[in-house]
C-alpha cells in the first residue's frame, strides 16, 4: 500500500511539471496517461497486488488519481484552445447558432387538410381505424359478394399467414365499424392510407390515401349527396369548374354515380390525365344500399344515408396539375420543395 501511494505521488508530480504548446503534444499527454496503455490504465492494474483488506482504500486513492489526470488534460485542452485529442472541436457558445431551414407540409397532406376543412363547414367530423383490417369489414359487410374482382389477389393485399386478413382497399371500413356504433344520425369523413395490388404507373399505385364520406339520418336524398359534392367542388376548385354525374355501379351504393369536373390540367382541351377527354373523374359515390345498413344493425325503412370517397393523390394533381401520381410518394425534395406552405 505504501509502495502504491508513492507510486501516485511521483505520477501526480510528473504531470503537474507537464507542458503542452501544440496540438501534437495535447494528443501525446492523452495517449501517455489516458490512453487505453497509458499510465492510469497501468497504476490501475496494481489492485491485484494490493491485500484484500485494503483494496477498498486503495481504490479511493486510484480513483482519486484518475479525476486528477483527466481534470489535468481538460485544463491543458481549454488553455490550448484547439481541437481535443478524440478529434471534436471546441466551441465558441457566444457565436449565434446556425439557421435551420423550414420545412413544408406534404402537398398530399395539404389537400387532405383543405378537404378535411371544407367538409368540417358542412358538419361532418373525422373518423379513423385500422390499416390491417379483416375480411367482414371490408368486404362482406359492404355487400361485395365472395366471387367479386375486388377479392382477388391481383387486387388485394392479403396477410399470408391469415387470408381472412387484408390491408385495407378503402377506408369504407372505418364507415363500417362508425356505423356498427349505432349511434345515428352519422355525418363523417374517413380519410387515410388504402393499398391494392396494382401495377405502378403515372395514373395507379399500390398505396394511396382516400377520404370517404358517408351521410346517415331519417329522409336523406339524393339531392343532398349532389348538393353536398356541389359544394365541396366549388370550394376546391373554384366557382368556374364544370360538374357531371354519370351512372355507375358500386355493391354498396344504390343508385351509384361516378362524379367528372372539367380537366384543369388541359382546360377540357384534351391530355394524357384526361385520356383526351376534357373531363376526370374524381370520385365515386351513391346512396347506401340497404343491406349494408341492415348489416351494421340499422333499420333501412328507418334510415337512409349517401356515401361518397375520393382519391386525394387524384385530387391533388388537379390542384397542382402535376401529371405523375408516382411523383407524391418518391420524397424528391426538389419536387417537394416546390410546396412553400411552412409546417
Amino acid at each position: 500500500m505504501d509502495q502504491l501511494l508513492a507510486q501516485i505521488a511521483k505520477y501526480k508530480s510528473e504531470i503537474e511539471s507537464e507542458t503542452v504548446t501544440s496540438k501534437e503534444e495535447l494528443e501525446s499527454f492523452r495517449i501517455k496517461y489516458l490512453g487505453t496503455k497509458g499510465l492510469v490504465k497501468t497504476i490501475m492494474g496494481e489492485m491485484k497486488t494490493v491485500a484484500a483488506d485494503k483494496k477498498k482504500e486503495a481504490g479511493q486513492l486510484l480513483n482519486e488519481f484518475k479525476i486528477f489526470t483527466e481534470g489535468f488534460f481538460d485544463n491543458l485542452k481549454n488553455g490550448f484552445g484547439e481541437e481535443s485529442g478524440n478529434g471534436a472541436p471546441s466551441i465558441d457558445t457566444s457565436l449565434p447558432g446556425d439557421p435551420l431551414p423550414l420545412g413544408g407540409r406534404h402537398p398530399i397532406s395539404i389537400v387532405q387538410n383543405k378537404i378535411i376543412s371544407i367538409f368540417n363547414r358542412l358538419g361532418f367530423s373525422v373518423a379513423e381505424g385500422p390499416e390491417i383490417e379483416d375480411d367482414w369489414h371490408n368486404f362482406t359487410a359492404l355487400n361485395l359478394p365472395e366471387n367479386h374482382p375486388a377479392r382477388d389477389m391481383q387486387d388485394t393485399f392479403y396477410i399470408s399467414q391469415n387470408p381472412d386478413w387484408l390491408l385495407r382497399t378503402h377506408t369504407s371500413s372505418v364507415q363500417i365499424r362508425e356505423m356498427k356504433k349505432g349511434q345515428l344520425p352519422l355525418r363523417i369523413i374517413c380519410p387515410g392510407r388504402v393499398y391494392r395490388n396494382e401495377t405502378i404507373s403515372a395514373r395507379a399505385h399500390c398505396f394511396f390515401n382516400q377520404v370517404e364520406g358517408l351521410y346517415i339520418a331519417e329522409n336523406v336524398s339524393f339531392a343532398d349527396l349532389k348538393q353536398t359534392l356541389y359544394f365541396f367542388v366549388k370550394q376546391m376548385f373554384g366557382e368556374k369548374v364544370k360538374i357531371r354525374f354519370r351512372p355507375s355501379y358500386f355493391p354498396f351504393t344504390e343508385p351509384s354515380a361516378e362524379m367528372d369536373i372539367s380537366c384543369l390540367i388541359c382546360g377540357g382541351t384534351g391530355c394524357n390525365v384526361c385520356k383526351k377527354t376534357g373531363w376526370v373523374e374524381i370520385l365515386g359515390c351513391g346512396m347506401v344500399h340497404p343491406k349494408v345498413l341492415e348489416n351494421c344493425g340499422i333499420d333501412s325503412n328507418k334510415y337512409t344515408g349517401f356515401a361518397f370517397g375520393m382519391g386525394i393523390e387524384r385530387i391533388t394533381m388537379l390542384s397542382y396539375q402535376v401529371k405523375d401520381l408516382r411523383l407524391f410518394s418518391e420524397n424528391d425534395l426538389r419536387f417537394l420543395k416546390q410546396f412553400t406552405q411552412a409546417v
